[in-house]
């Protein structure tokens, strides 16, 4: 039996396909990371947009009145009057809601998701929670990880 020979592969050719299986795996995991933090700041920035057009809608219908979302986000959730009182839907007058469902983070978990803090201008992200809003103009932000992950800590979403 010497003219037999074996059939399958060695231990190098083994590793060295491991290997390179190792280094392709090192090239392409962080490109999947990288897409899914982009899609949840496309996600936030598609959030805030939609916030602001109710916030605009809701002052239209409540005389210029900016609704206060830092106390509760009752003010988009609710059948209102245009003096901002409750209302139900049929009552003449009555406008809303401008939210089928309260909005949240996808960066945050719990109650800081979506929680408003209330700004004076361009706010200063933190992280501690999911929106800024500022209550003279009714402009609203969401708050992100930075991007640029050498200077970390978080930014404002929405300019």
């Amino acid at each position: 039996m010497l003219g037999r020979k074996n059939k399958g592969f060695t231990l190098v050719e083994i590793l060295i396909v491991v290997i390179i299986l190792g280094i392709l795996a090192a090239i392409v995991i962080p490109q999947f990371t990288s897409a899914s933090q982009d899609a949840r700041r496309s996600s936030m920035a598609s959030t805030v947009q939609s916030l602001r057009s109710q916030i605009e809608l809701y002052k239209l219908q409540h005389n210029d009145t900016v609704p206060n979302l830092t106390a509760s986000w009752d003010p988009l959730m609710t059948v209102t009057l245009p003096d901002g009182t409750a209302s139900t839907l049929g009552t003449a007058g009555a406008v809303g809601p401008y939210m089928q469902a309260i909005p949240t983070n996808p960066f945050l978990t719990g109650a800081a998701a979506s929680t408003v803090t209330s700004c004076t201008g361009t706010p200063t992200a933190d992280g501690s929670c999911g929106f800024y809003q500022d209550l003279s103009t009714g402009k609203i932000w969401g708050a992100a990880p930075n991007p640029d992950t050498t200077a970390g800590g978080w930014v404002v979403v929405g300019d």
